[in-house]
């Protein structure tokens, strides 16, 4: 098993589920853990968890609300002040068919905190990320991606809504997100990579009826076909560790309907192979965030929105 000893990573959403689970697993590596977490209280209870297992673990916690654009600014000026290096962004939190909200910059909940946060993120850690070299970007996707489209017509909801729908169309964003991360890492020939995975199918919290949790009989049928979070987790940390991949990858189970098993390459579905589609959302979120991404200088600059 490769040692990760000396390499920083930042995993979003890193206090439960399968973020939680990669935090885990990259700790006992040896790699150095910032969990960036929305709810700091819960954050130190996920970590508290982890050294209870593995007392040599390097891990902290860092505020980050993703639906929150000042929040992003605030936590990437922060850990540039600390860090000097970025081996690992892993892109993992997410909210999954909320009532219609929105984001405190006013876009709609999931597509602004799904996409558009990690977008932002990544643009801020950009100078990092240059400059480590091998460091590499994982996003989460999902299966919901599959027959998903980007409506630029309404994208805060207000012509509509349907809570699937939107999660789905913030999934595909994820994975055009991350293939056109990795064109242009290599189009500016940097030593960085960016990679899409999936969990398949996975019993994690994002499965909430309302503000409860599932029924006990239901929690139950999810804990026999679903995977556990620390399967779940694996596609993850295939797609952060392993030797062989180039960039541009995309990683789920390899089981029936890629729903349950171990990591393998997957083939994103055609919804995701749209190059004008992938180029006009990536403008629309420079436009939208106010963060723009420089390869040739690896600095990413924040302007206010007009």
């Amino acid at each position: 098993m490769e040692q990760l000893t000396g390499k920083t990573a930042i995993i979003t959403g890193a206090n439960s589920g399968i973020g939680l689970e990669a935090a885990k697993i990259l700790a006992e590596r040896g790699a150095t853990i910032v969990m960036a977490v929305r709810d700091t209280e819960k954050g130190e209870a996920a970590r508290q968890l982890i050294l209870n297992d593995n007392k040599e673990a390097s891990i902290s916690v860092m505020k980050l609300d993703l639906s929150d654009l000042a929040s992003v600014n605030g936590f990437a000026d922060s850990f540039k002040r600390q860090h000097n290096s970025l081996d690992l962004l892993i892109n993992n939190a997410g909210v999954m068919t909320p009532p219609y909200s929105k984001t405190k910059d006013g876009f709609e909940l999931q597509f602004g905190s799904n996409h558009l946060g990690h977008f932002a993120l990544t643009g801020l850690l950009l100078p990092l990320l240059k400059n480590t070299p091998g460091s590499r970007v994982v996003s989460l996707s999902s299966l919901a991606h599959k027959g998903a489209s980007i409506d630029f017509e309404n994208l805060d909801g207000t012509k509509g809504y349907k809570p699937m729908k939107f999660y789905s169309q913030s999934k595909l964003a994820n994975l055009l997100f991350a293939q056109e991360l990795d064109k242009r890492f290599k189009q500016y020939g940097l030593q960085s990579m960016s990679l899409a995975c999936h969990p398949g199918i996975s019993a994690t919290n994002l499965f909430k009826f309302g503000k409860r949790d599932a029924p006990k009989f239901l929690k139950t049928l999810m804990h026999n076909f679903l995977q556990p979070p620390d399967m779940g987790a694996l596609p993850t940390i295939y797609a952060a560790t392993d030797p062989n991949l180039k960039g541009g990858e995309y990683i789920g189970p390899d089981g029936k309907g890629q729903r349950k098993g171990y990591p393998a390459l997957d083939t994103p579905h055609t919804s995701a192979g749209d190059e004008a589609v992938s180029l006009k959302l990536w403008e629309v979120s420079e436009k939208l965030t106010g963060v723009t991404f420089d390869f040739s200088n690896a600095s990413a600059q924040s302007f206010q929105k007009e």
